[in-house]
């Protein structure tokens, strides 16, 4: 569990833990704010785990026996947006506090050959959980052009959406379009020479936006969330830690909702992101967002 955890003091500080109490990481991932939160509600505080990746679950198992933590450890392969369902399979009765870090997991990019990344040349695969029917490969390869585009625009926030769909398109009547490296050429091809030297690099916001797409990330949130407001109980805390614009307007949208609902009361005017000691310990927690909300 030596994953570096993002806003670790924060998710500590909103998460208002107290000694016996249960929490919920509903993306447990490398293990690292759970382990926190074990350490902070020790005697006998719990933690339910969820992990859609079943990868992740079975590593987590192995260290979780080797920490001795099984008994305060609950770890579920599955999806937050059956959160409820989880919580009822699990007897769990009262919940203190949630968190979803929504950051996926380094191990993806780097371990799992699945095609998270521009960098390696692997097949375009793009699940969490293999046994979702659907990968980036069946997109690119089956989708109508202006759904590709749509999601293009949409998840990636890609202005040349439209450029980049006719070129697979082009190109699938060629061959099927199966490896991240066919990908990027044909990326490369579709947008003008000067954009293709900016800071970020021209595949980002496409890949961004065909994972969301095969994993529907975005709707997973919403439905997260709401399950998360329904089972928490009077003052329990929900930490939300986004990465990009996309999901953080939905958490804020939905904190906004709620409170005119009165149902919830938000605790960050705005969103808390990760000082600069820790961008440069983690880089990776430069576009992190933090916001939290308390049951009425």
């Amino acid at each position: 569990m030596n994953h570096v955890s993002v806003l670790q003091k924060e998710v500590i500080e909103y998460l208002d833990l107290k000694p016996n109490n249960t929490f919920i990481d509903c993306t447990i991932d490398g293990g690292g704010h759970t382990l926190q939160i074990l350490e902070e509600t020790k005697p006998a505080g719990k933690v339910l785990g969820i992990d859609w990746d079943s990868g992740m679950i079975s590593r987590l198992k192995i260290k979780s026996k080797e920490l001795k933590l099984q008994n305060r450890l609950i770890l579920v392969n599955d999806n937050f947006a059956n959160l409820e369902e989880i919580v009822k399979q699990e007897k769990i009765k009262t919940v203190h506090g949630i968190l979803f870090d929504l950051g996926f997991s380094s191990w993806h990019p780097d371990s799992s050959e699945r095609g998270f990344t521009f960098k390696k040349n692997e097949k375009l695969d793009m699940r969490y959980d293999i046994n979702n029917p659907l990968t980036a490969t069946k997109i690119l390869n089956f989708w109508s052009e202006n759904d590709i585009e749509n999601i293009f625009k949409e998840y990636g926030e890609e202005r040349f959406s439209r450029e980049i769909a006719k070129g697979i398109i082009a190109e699938r009547k060629i061959k099927e379009i199966e490896t991240t490296f066919q990908l990027i050429i044909i990326i490369k091809k579709s947008i003008p020479p000067k954009y293709q030297h900016q800071k970020i690099h021209p595949a980002t916001r496409v890949f961004q936006a065909l994972r969301i797409a095969v994993n529907d990330e975005l709707n997973n949130i919403k439905r997260g969330l709401e399950q998360a407001a329904n089972i928490i109980g009077k003052d329990g805390r929900v930490v939300v830690i986004s990465f990009h614009s996309l999901e953080d307007r939905i958490v804020k949208n939905f904190i906004k909702e709620k409170e005119r609902e009165n149902i919830i009361q938000g605790l960050t005017k705005k969103p808390i992101t990760p000082k600069q000691e820790e961008i440069i310990i983690n880089n990776r927690s430069r576009s992190a967002k933090l916001r939290a909300f308390k049951k009425i």
